[in-house]
């Protein structure tokens, strides 16, 4: 196995059979750096009403179509009622800005849309009522908007906006009560900066209607003093800016960065907000799974005809934490289909989507994608998951699973369930929430003790409610004949709604200290909780199959020694699987095994598997010298694939070993018309060529 660390860079040339496509991460660049007309979009079209989340993001995107996606479903979210083919607040907000330049910044050189009066034109649109006061010799030019019925965006129900012309002159300017004060719009006040209550005098006496607004701008404010309002402040600074925001839920912003490879328009505007979890424990064999479920606040169902629909689509990716790699990935497709009576059982409850990985040891994070492709909607999780190494001499206290139901099952099938152990179906909640009249199912497993700790120590079970012990509970280790399996109840009746935290600590002989997990949870004041109807994935892994998929994770996390002990003995186990073969070979490739290769390949050569196994067997014959049989198999592989650059180096190599110049020259040359800027590639064609000459 000395020759795969000698040689892992032979993995360039498998990459031939299996690209594998790494997208870099996004760079954030400056609004003046984007194309013109996503620069005007952000920058003139939406800056007063896009998040900061939003604009962040937008900011990150890379290409046209990204951003062309992002723009759809900006307007998408937005949108009052989707089941019409208008989108009424995108056609009302470039009303407000077409009417914002043309009404506002006449005479000066700012477009309407930047003036004060138009960003709050565009932001809350046509005030309930105006008052012009543009005529009065001792009151510089003023003019009030008088606004109603915005308290649902968390604004006074009734306000006032004032816009004045500093010094007489200039564009009109937002009116501040405490940055400008009644002072600033009385033409001769003379009188000290700071006294408002002078200013306010005077201005009353003049004007009573504009002093009514100079010290407040809402309408039900009650002033004790002659202060300005500082509430007013608050008003033109942040909550009338932060309106259009304010019932914006642009969670799919970050949504659609994250996911924009596999995200379609259809779904970018639908993200579900949801609930999750993961836990970690291990199997009969021995082997790490990581359970997890997803609640999503809504599922939804497609009717055609008498039945209703959902199809799932799950994408899921486990990322090394340390190295940013990828480990693992997989698909499933779940298809959910329902009769009417079905449905009225369920419709008002949540939905639970559960399923189980196993996974080496690590640090992870695990991304989990599901697409509903009835409704076009979507939803995520992401989860930091650790899994321990296997160490039988180490005492391991698993991750605590509080359910709230446990289901009796006698299916084996049910067993490669997630969060079934034992002929145990738990039913845990995301949020570990219970009612009074619950009782907490409490699962967990314990492994590594000697003989003498399972003989003489004790496991105590402890209730806190803050730093208070509400319950504690000693029980033998010895009374446990499976300590792989650990089921205890615990009644809730009696505990008032709070939050509390459950913990399990394992001694050994005079009370000495080996281990502890703990959890939190809550007791709700609901005496009863809606609980979910479950979708649980059955993984039914032989032996093969969990040795194949444990394999390609070390193969990945590039620990090739491990990687090669069980990828071989997944082939070994069922050396007809095609899946299982092919990636014995890639592991074969780096230790130079080319003969190895060529048989287990060879196998493949007369079924409908053969167009995945032709570059490989390619590689091997090339790297034995067997030059005539690598290009006949690497022309089958363009004939199964379409062009590839580097299988068309590799036969106008073969051609030169078989010192056939006009055959090398013709795969090469179209080589290089595919990627120009192969230099070195082209000094060599030009060498070709003059040898040919000669």
């Amino acid at each position: 196995m000395n020759e795969i660390a000698k040689r892992s860079n032979s993995i360039i040339i498998f990459l031939i059979v299996l690209v594998i496509n790494v997208s870099l991460l996004p760079g954030k660049i400056k609004e003046n750096d984007l194309p013109e007309n996503y620069r005007k979009w952000l920058m003139e079209d939406v800056p007063y009403i896009i998040t900061p989340l939003e604009k962040a993001v937008f900011l990150e995107l890379e290409t046209s179509k990204e951003r062309d996606l992002f723009i759809d479903a900006f307007w998408k979210n937005r949108d009052p009622n989707p089941n019409t083919p208008e989108n009424e607040f995108k056609l009302e907000h470039y009303k407000r800005i077409q009417y914002a330049n043309i009404n506002f910044g006449r005479g000066t050189p700012t477009k309407g849309w930047r003036t004060e009066m138009g960003r709050i034109y565009i932001i809350l649109g046509m005030p309930n009522a105006i008052d012009r006061y543009e005529n009065d010799t001792e009151v510089y030019p003023t003019i009030v908007w008088f606004y109603q019925g915005f308290a649902h965006f968390g604004l006074p129900d009734a306000f006032s906006v004032v816009f004045f012309k500093k010094h007489g002159a200039g564009d009109y300017a937002l009116y501040s009560p405490i940055k400008d004060g009644p002072q600033s719009l009385l033409v001769h006040y003379m009188g000290d900066p700071k006294d408002y209550e002078s200013a306010f005098d005077k201005l009353n006496y003049i004007n009573p209607d504009i002093a009514k607004i100079s010290l407040s701008l809402i309408e039900s404010e009650r002033r004790l003093t002659m202060s300005p309002s500082i509430s007013s402040e608050i008003l033109i600074s942040k909550k009338i800016v932060e309106t259009p925001t304010k019932k914006v839920n642009d969670a799919y912003a970050s949504k659609l960065l994250k996911y924009k490879e596999f995200i379609e328009s259809d779904y970018s505007v639908n993200y579900v907000d949801s609930s999750s979890m993961t836990r970690v424990l291990r199997d009969e064999s021995g082997a790490y799974y990581v359970h997890y479920l997803l609640e999503p606040k809504k599922l939804t169902m497609e009717q055609y005809d008498d039945m209703f629909y959902a199809g799932l689509e799950i994408d899921g990716s486990v990322i090394d934490e340390e190295t940013n790699m990828t480990v693992y990935q997989f698909n499933r497709n779940v298809p959910i289909k329902l009769e009417k009576e079905q449905l009225e059982k369920i419709q008002s409850k949540l939905f639970s989507f559960q399923a189980q990985l196993p996974l080496i040891e690590g640090k992870y994070i695990l991304n989990i994608l599901v697409r509903n492709t009835a409704s076009k909607e979507f939803t995520s999780m992401e989860q930091h998951v650790v899994i321990p190494a296997f160490d039988t001499d180490k005492i391991d206290i698993s991750p605590l699973i509080l359910a709230n139901r446990v289901k009796k099952t006698t299916q084996s099938l049910d067993q490669k369930k997630a969060f079934v152990f034992e002929n145990m179906q738990l039913s845990p909640s995301p949020r570990n929430d219970f009612s009074s009249k619950d009782t907490i199912y409490l699962y967990y497993q314990l492994a590594g003790l000697t003989d003498d700790q399972k003989a003489n120590g004790y496991v105590k079970y402890s209730i806190y409610k803050d730093t208070e012990e509400l319950y504690s509970h000693q029980k033998k280790l010895s009374d446990y004949p499976d300590r792989k399996h650990i089921m205890e109840e615990f009644p809730l009746q009696g505990y008032v709604p709070a939050y509390y935290k459950l913990r399990v600590s394992v001694y050994g002989q005079s009370k000495n200290f080996l281990a502890l997990q703990e959890s939190d949870f809550y007791i709700s004041p609901l005496s009863q909780l809606p609980r979910p109807w479950v979708v649980s994935l059955s993984e039914n892994l032989d032996d093969s199959a969990l040795l194949n998929i444990l394999g390609i994770q070390y193969f990945n996390k590039k620990d090739y020694k491990q990687a090669f002990v069980l990828l071989e003995r997944a082939y070994n186990g069922k050396p007809l699987n095609p899946k299982y073969a092919l990636d014995f070979c890639r592991i074969l490739l780096m230790a130079n095994k080319y003969e190895k290769i060529k048989k287990i390949a060879g196998a493949f050569m007369n079924s409908a598997d053969k167009k995945n196994f032709v570059g490989m067997m390619g590689v091997a014959s090339e790297n034995l010298g067997q030059y005539d049989e690598a290009v006949q198999h690497y022309k089958s592989y363009l004939e199964y694939h379409g062009t590839n650059i580097k299988i068309l180096n590799s036969i106008g190599a073969c051609y030169l070993k078989l010192g056939n110049i006009e055959e090398a020259l013709v795969a090469l040359e179209k080589s290089l018309e595919l990627e120009p800027n192969q230099k070195d590639l082209k000094a060599r064609i030009e060498e070709l060529k003059a040898k040919q000459k000669e």
